[in-house]
């Protein structure tokens, strides 16, 4: 095992170091400040497997005592760092702390905040609770929580990751488009009335008075049916009135015609047992009522809480969703972060805000960008005892920590499903394996083919044409998408046809790079010329080619040829560097290629790992650096598919086709390293939580990541199962 000595000018610079050369699971065995900058030991992840501290029993080694010098043995070290090694064992303990991103490396100077209380005590003080807050500082990046100087590109995170977290209505039409009945529920004062006569206006905008219709079923509040009927008369559309008690099939004669119907009901207090009465009657009948809760932002943090956990349980047990809302009252409230918070803790989706009397001027379609920045600028001088929103005391701690979990997963599987174009034909096989087995073939033929007619992918990595070791599968061809990343769904061997050329050109026309494990036969490189499609073959190092009018292997070509085009790559789980080398050359039947060489090294110690050569077509250039890449980091898929298979295998009894299981292994295996090779923000916050959903990280990083979509995955089909999370989330 090996402890690296960094040293650089701060603390951003030397991280970088570190991450460059261990990876982004690098663990930090000690650090200090120096005259020079900083100084760090730090040590791959996966080498801590092998530590054992002393023969000692665990129970014997104290989490304060230091460790004895001998219980681990630091490359000698020509400073004063090595004096460091007796609280080796302490430091090990404690090394996580950078990677759970809940406190700085390196300690702020006294009377100044850190990244993360700077933004901690942000979220706090315009509303946001410390559950949701410590939730969403947790994927704080490295370099974000090491950072000197301003809060300027840490506040720029924060709002992007409160922006992915808040669900809206995605397109006005949508809502308005979808005919049916829909009910504005919540309790009395909330502005059910007039956000009524605010919506139908805004249909009648669009579609014109004949289609619509307004029913009320407050028949308790003095005036409220005259309220709702000169917004009627005003719009120029009918308006019936509802017994509270009575369904709404009882109307359905009378609405005969009318497209969009929009109920307006009595007010009621979530602690009122009505409730569950109210929404029962709603369902009660033949006719679907689509149910839209109306909170106030004005309201305590407290009441919302409450508000969301009554009318939520009411809908389920009426056997009704309860997943939209719309924020009123936005002009009266002195801060919206409160019910923002809340909304993004239930997973619930705003459709509208309304923020003034004036119909329909005062309505607006949700934003998140808007609201966000609506949150975040409440003034500084809000009151920190005023809190965030607080859990509603009725429900158990249990609970809230169960919902937690759900509210991540369901969080985590909405970003995968933006992420990864076709992630959801992925959760299409899982749902065809939760079938009986009879009718698993038929379904999957269904997906492949539909999948096939409408795909998202730009080019395909080949897999070679054989069983892998130890299995008696072959590895599935992955597809790419345009930016070069891997798909989800990928492409059974054994259904395509004999023959590289027949194979080739079985793809879709759109499918315009072909990355190749060896070279195929003649007329297969024919046809891929004739199309002008591009293309990479990996070859052996015996392969010969003609240049400058000799024929050479391309081992000996490139014998002697200095590598100076270099890249930094992420190859097997590990960061690396690639240097590439070319020369124009001809292959045995005349066409004009490209020869290259590549090695991949240890970026350190500069020592090569494994050489790779290539061929490709001369007609393209030296531009096709990046897709040898992405045919080096194809290398992992095989393995991280095996570990799939192995653990599918085991948990499903032998219930699923093999054929299935290797649609799913390979699947999940695509995606898994899609995740370890980006390097966006939106990425390393993804990661963090897919992670923290495993809550172990003591694996290599694309094997932990794996680990973590299998586990989600299962997940998501438990709670399928169960029936128990919202269809327009999991589904």
């Amino acid at each position: 095992m090996s402890v690296r000595r960094f040293v650089g000018a701060n603390s951003r610079d030397v991280m970088r170091q570190v991450r460059e050369i261990l990876g982004d699971d690098a663990l930090i065995v000690a650090n200090r400040r120096t005259e020079g900058g900083v100084e760090i030991l730090a040590m791959a992840d996966d080498a801590v497997d092998q530590f054992d501290p002393s023969p000692a029993e665990p129970s014997e080694v104290s989490r304060d005592a230091p460790a004895p010098a001998a219980a681990f043995s630091l490359p000698t070290q020509p400073d004063p760092l090595e004096a460091m090694s007796e609280r080796l064992l302490r430091e090990m303990q404690d090394m996580r702390e950078l990677l759970s991103r809940r406190q700085p490396m390196v300690e702020s100077p006294r009377g100044t905040q850190t990244t993360y209380e700077y933004l901690l005590a942000m979220l706090v003080r315009v509303g946001f609770s410390a559950e949701l807050s410590h939730e969403v500082l947790e994927a704080l990046p490295e370099e974000l929580l090491t950072q000197e100087g301003g809060h300027d590109a840490a506040s720029a995170w924060l709002r992007e990751q409160l922006i992915a977290r808040l669900k809206v209505l995605a397109h006005e039409d949508r809502f308005f488009d979808q005919t049916g009945i829909v009910a504005l529920v919540g309790p009395t004062g909330v502005g059910k009335t007039t956000t009524t006569a605010k919506l139908a206006a805004r249909f009648v905008m669009r579609h014109g008075t004949r289609p619509v219709a307004l029913v009320t079923t407050d028949s308790f509040r003095i005036g409220a049916h005259e309220q709702l009927r000169i917004y009627a008369r005003l719009l120029d559309t009918p308006m019936y009135a509802l017994d509270a008690e009575q369904p709404i099939d009882e109307l359905v004669g009378r609405l005969q015609g009318k497209q969009w119907v929009i109920i307006d009901t009595v007010g009621m207090s979530q602690r009122d047992q009505r409730v569950i009465e109210q929404i029962a009657h709603l369902q009660g009948g033949q006719s679907t009522v689509r149910l839209v809760l109306l909170l106030n932002a004005a309201s305590q943090p407290e009441t919302l809480e409450e508000v969301v956990l009554r009318y939520r349980q009411a809908a389920r047990a009426a056997g009704a969703e309860l997943d939209d809302c719309i924020i009123t009252k936005q002009d009266e409230a002195g801060r919206l972060a409160p019910v923002l918070d809340i909304v993004m803790r239930h997973g619930m989706r705003v459709l509208f805000g309304s923020h003034g009397q004036q119909v329909p001027e005062d309505m607006a379609v949700a934003t998140p960008s808007g609201l966000i920045d609506q949150a975040l600028s409440a003034s500084s001088s809000a009151s920190m005892d005023q809190g965030g929103p607080a859990s509603a005391p009725s429900l158990p701690r249990w609970s809230r920590d169960v919902l937690g979990q759900g509210r991540r997963l369901t969080s985590v599987l909405t970003r995968l499903r933006q992420r990864v174009a076709d992630f959801h034909r992925l959760e299409a096989a899982w749902d065809i394996a939760a079938l009986p087995s009879v009718v698993q073939d038929q379904r999957l033929d269904t997906l492949l083919a539909g999948a096939e007619a409408t795909h998202d992918a730009m080019g395909v990595v080949w897999s070679p044409r054989r069983n892998e070791r130890n299995c008696d599968w072959s590895m599935p061809d992955v597809a790419l998408d345009d930016q070069g990343a891997w798909l989800a769904l990928t492409r059974l061997q054994h259904r395509q046809p004999a023959g590289w050329q027949p194979r080739l050109a079985g793809c879709a026309a759109d499918i315009a790079v072909h990355l190749l494990p060896t070279l195929p036969e003649s007329d297969a490189l024919a046809w891929l010329n004739d199309q002008r499609l591009t293309w990479v073959s990996a070859v052996n190092a015996s392969q010969r080619v003609h240049c400058q009018g000799e024929r050479h292997t391309l081992r000996t070509l490139f014998q002697e040829s200095t590598l100076t085009h270099r890249v930094a790559i992420r190859f097997r789980g590990q960061r690396m560097q690639l240097s590439t080398a070319y020369v124009e050359a001809h292959d045995a039947t005349g066409n004009a290629v490209l020869a290259w060489v590549g090695d991949v090294c240890d970026p350190e110690s500069s020592k090569r790992v494994v050489r790779r050569y290539w061929l490709t077509p001369a007609r393209l250039g030296s531009d096709v650096v990046s897709l040898l890449v992405i045919q080096l980091q194809s290398d992992g898929l095989s393995a991280l598919t095996k570990r799939a298979w192995q653990q599918l295998k085991e948990a499903d009894g032998g219930e699923v086709s093999s054929e299935l299981r290797l649609l799913m292994a390979s699947g999940a295996a695509a995606v898994a390293s899609h995740l370890d090779l980006a390097d966006d923000d939106a990425v390393q916050a993804l990661r963090a939580d897919l992670l923290r959903l495993l809550g172990s990280q003591r694996k290599r990083r694309d094997t932990a990541l794996l680990d973590a979509l299998v586990h989600v995955l299962m997940a998501r089909d438990a709670i399928r199962q169960l029936g128990s999370v919202s269809r327009e989330d999991l589904i």
